[in-house]
Order: C-alpha cells, then structure tokens, then sequence
C-alpha cells in the first residue's frame, strides 16, 4: 500500500464522540434498543459484537441520524445526531445496489455532497479529496471502473476513501469484514489504523469475537439492551457472553484447559437463526 497522504486536520472537540443516554427504539410492543447507555471518546475505535437481531444496525442508524429514537438522548461531538455533517454511515454489502452504473470516482464524490450542495457541480478541489482518499486506500488505478466490477474487499475499500472525502470525524461501519478473505481485511485494517492516528473514531459491527478482542479500544457486548461495555477484557468475559448469546454461543476447550467462546454466526449470516 503507498504512503498516506496527510489528511486534513480533524476539528479540535472537548465533548464525547459519542453520548448515549438511555437511548430506546420501540417497534409497536418490541423493543429493537432499550436503555443504551455509553460513551466514546474522540479517536477510539469501539466493536459492537451482539447476535443477529441484537440491534447492532438500528444503533448504527440512530448514531447516524438515519432513525430517530423512541425515546433517549443522543449526542455527537456535542450535537445532534442529525446537525453533525462529519459521520459517514457504511451500511452493509447487502443493502447496496451493486448494479447501479456509477464510476468508483463518483461513489467516493458522493461523499462531497453536503460540502458541496445538492445543486453545484464538483470544485478542483473536491476531486483533489477524491483522489486524495482513492490513494489512501490503494485504488486510484480503478477510479473509472463500475462498482460493482471490484471485488468484496475493494467494494469495501471504496466506501472508505468516500468516507475520507466526506471527511468524516466519525465513521460507522456495518459488518464490513463479512465474506472477505484475509488480506481483504488486513488492508481494511491498515486503513483503519491510519484513520486512529489521526483521530478519527471509528465504529464497526461484526460477529467476529476474536477480532473484536484483539483490534478494538472498546468492545460493546449488545442484545437490545447493553450486556457489557468497556476493554475487551472487561466487556467479553464468559457470564456476559453467555448472558448476550445464549445457546446461540459455542463453548469450547482447547488443550491448555482454556475456555474458548465462539459466536456461530461469524459474519455468515445464513448460518444464524
């Protein structure tokens, strides 16, 4: 991967990248989140691990201003959900049309629109952002190739550098490791990495325990309501992790007598209830 190029500086900020006081989302007599208590400070990266249905996508939402909470009070950098243009929401692989016929360079302009206004057309410098995030994620040479051309992995990669033009000082990602090979997410991590040392906080959905534990600052253990929070030594630990999980938790013994806990799911969701 080539060397990064410096990105522009992220706003100082005395509040929490995030604050979530009791936030609730209510579906008619079913609760999707219920009393999500948490913070997050500006330039930590946080996994949201919990089992299909846990809620991890309707968090995501709320934090990213896409759905309002039932009740709660939710803060970004000392806004609002909704008056903060600085987060970027990557959705699941799932939910994107592959097939629509846009170029790589223009999915990543998308990320330049609420800078830019609806009705304006692209500065210099705006495709300078393009290019600039295009690099950072090793993809410049497919600037003008169809999205849905490129692989797992760089689909990924490219919803990153449109991100990094947006450039955003929060980034959600939703399950962005499900389906990719090991050097696809090694890549997705050094991005990841770059984007730490600069202070910017990122957020990411997975199923993968293991990788939560080892690649995370903090580590939220999610069923609907918050199991656990905080380390991965203090949020996964086996009584919340079978509180979370249930029975939908593999318990394992490996030959040194250790516990091992596994979620079946692992970022395969056809193999989950």
């Amino acid at each position: 991967m080539p060397q990064l190029l410096k990105s522009p500086a992220i706003h100082i900020q005395t509040a929490p990248a995030i604050d979530a006081d009791r936030i609730t989302v209510r579906y008619e007599q079913s609760f999707a989140l219920e009393d999500v208590t948490f913070r997050l400070a500006q330039g930590e990266h946080l996994a949201v691990v919990g089992p299909n249905g846990a809620g991890k996508t309707t968090l995501f939402q709320v934090i990213g201003g896409i759905l309002k909470p039932s009740s709660g009070k939710l803060e970004i950098y000392g806004h609002k959900p909704g008056g903060h243009v600085c987060i970027a929401y990557v959705p699941q692989r799932s939910q994107v049309d592959w097939n629509f016929p846009v170029t790589v360079s223009q999915v990543v302009m998308m990320g330049r629109i609420r800078k830019i206004g609806f009705f304006n057309w692209p500065k210099r410098s705006d495709w300078d952002f393009v290019r600039n995030a295009l690099t950072k994620v090793d993809l410049n040479d497919l600037a003008n190739r169809q999205i849905g051309e490129l692989s797992g992995g760089q689909q990924q990669r490219v919803f990153l550098a449109q991100a990094l033009a947006q450039e955003a000082e929060l980034i959600l990602l939703d399950e962005p490791l499900g389906g990719l090979d090991l050097p696809s997410q090694e890549a997705i991590f050094e991005i990841m990495q770059e984007l730490k040392n600069e202070g910017v906080t990122v957020v990411v959905a997975t199923h993968d325990l293991e990788l939560a534990a080892d690649k995370f600052d903090r580590v939220m253990l999610l069923n609907r309501s918050l199991i656990s929070y905080g380390a991965p030594s203090e949020a996964l630990t086996t009584p919340a992790l079978l509180n979370a999980y249930g029975g939908h938790l593999h318990t394992l013994h490996d030959q040194e007598g250790l516990v091992l806990l596994t979620d079946p799911c692992d970022d395969h969701e056809e193999d989950c209830p």
